[in-house]
C-alpha cells in the first residue's frame, strides 16, 4: 500500500466510529422522548455525512486534496437531501410497522432491545458502507476517468432520487386532495415510477457505486467494493425493495403494475398479455 498512510488511517478510524457512535446516541435520546423509533431512519443519512466530513478532516496531511474533498461533499450533499426528505415525511407520523414487527421479540427490555436492534445495528451497517469514504481519503493519486465516471453516476443517481421523491410526493398530496369518493389511482405509475417500482432505490444504489468508483481509482480503494455490494443487497433484497413489495403487493393495482414494471433497473415498460401473471424483478 505505497503511498498510503495506514497509521494515519487507522487512528482516523477511531474518530468517524466516535462521530457513529455519538449521533445514534443523541437519535436514540430523541426516538425516546418523541415515542417512536424511525426517528433513525432521518439520521440514515447524515451519518454518513458525519463519517464524511470527519475522514475529510482527519485526513488533511494525507491523500489526495481533490479526491478527499469530492468525497466529503458528495457524501453530505446525498445524506442531507435524504435526511431533509425522510424528516418532512415523517412529520405527524407514528411509528414504521417495520420496527413494530422487527421489536416484537428480542430482549425483555424495550429500550434495550430498540438500541441493539435499530440503533446499533444501523450505526454499525453505516460504518461499513461508509468504507469507501473513509478509505477513499487516504487514497493517494490524482482523480481521473475512474472517479469522473463515479462522480457522474453519482449525479445519475441523485437525479432518479431526488426526481422520483418529489413525484411519489406530488401524487401523495394530489390523491390526499381529492375527495373521498373520487375515484383514484392507486398505484403511482407515472414518470420515472413508469420504468421502474423504485427510482429512489436505484438511485441509491447509483450513489453508492459512485462513490466506489471515487475511492477505487487506486490503491487500495478498490478493497471497499464490499460497501456498495451491502448497499445493493440491502436495497434489492433487504429492507428496501422486498420488505416494502410485501405491504405493497395487497392494493388493489400493485400486482399489475409488477407484471408491467422492472422492479429495479430502468427498463421499458413491459405490455401486458390476458393472463399474465408474471412479474418484472
Amino acid at each position: 500500500m505505497t503511498g498510503f498512510a495506514t497509521g494515519a488511517f487507522v487512528d482516523s478510524l477511531v474518530w468517524t466510529a466516535a462521530v457513529t457512535v455519538a449521533l445514534m446516541a443523541v437519535t436514540f435520546a430523541f426516538g425516546i422522548v418523541a415515542g417512536r423509533h424511525n426517528v433513525v431512519d432521518t439520521v440514515w443519512g447524515l451519518l454518513f455525512a458525519g463519517i464524511g466530513c470527519t475522514a475529510l478532516v482527519a485526513s488533511r496531511d494525507h491523500g489526495d486534496p481533490g479526491r478527499r474533498w469530492v468525497l466529503a461533499v458528495l457524501a453530505g450533499v446525498w445524506g442531507v437531501r435524504l435526511a431533509v426528505h425522510i424528516g418532512r415525511r415523517s412529520v405527524g407520523r407514528g411509528e414504521d410497522p417495520r420496527y413494530e414487527k422487527l421489536l416484537r421479540t428480542g430482549h425483555a427490555d424495550p429500550l434495550v432491545n430498540a438500541l441493539v436492534k435499530v440503533y446499533a445495528a444501523q450505526a454499525a451497517l453505516a460504518f461499513v458502507i461508509a468504507a469507501p469514504l473513509q478509505v477513499g481519503a487516504f487514497v493517494t493519486g490524482d482523480l481521473g476517468y475512474v472517479a469522473y465516471v463515479g462522480v457522474a453516476l453519482w449525479c445519475v443517481g441523485m437525479v432518479f432520487e431526488t426526481v422520483g421523491d418529489a413525484q411519489l410526493e406530488r401524487y401523495r398530496r394530489r390523491k390526499k386532495a381529492q375527495p373521498p369518493d373520487t375515484v383514484t389511482a392507486s398505484v403511482m405509475d407515472t414518470g420515472l415510477w413508469r420504468f421502474t417500482r423504485h427510482p429512489n432505490y436505484f438511485g441509491d444504489a447509483c450513489v453508492w457505486w459512485g462513490l466506489f468508483l471515487v475511492a477505487a481509482e487506486h490503491w487500495p480503494g478498490i478493497l471497499t467494493v464490499p460497501a456498495p455490494i451491502l448497499m445493493t443487497y440491502l436495497l434489492t433484497m433487504g429492507s428496501g425493495k422486498r420488505t416494502l413489495e410485501r405491504s405493497m403487493v395487497t392494493r388493489p393495482g400493485y400486482p399489475a403494475y409488477m407484471r408491467r414494471t422492472s422492479g429495479f433497473l430502468p427498463l421499458p415498460p413491459r405490455k401486458e398479455s390476458a393472463g399474465a401473471d408474471a412479474t418484472r424483478r
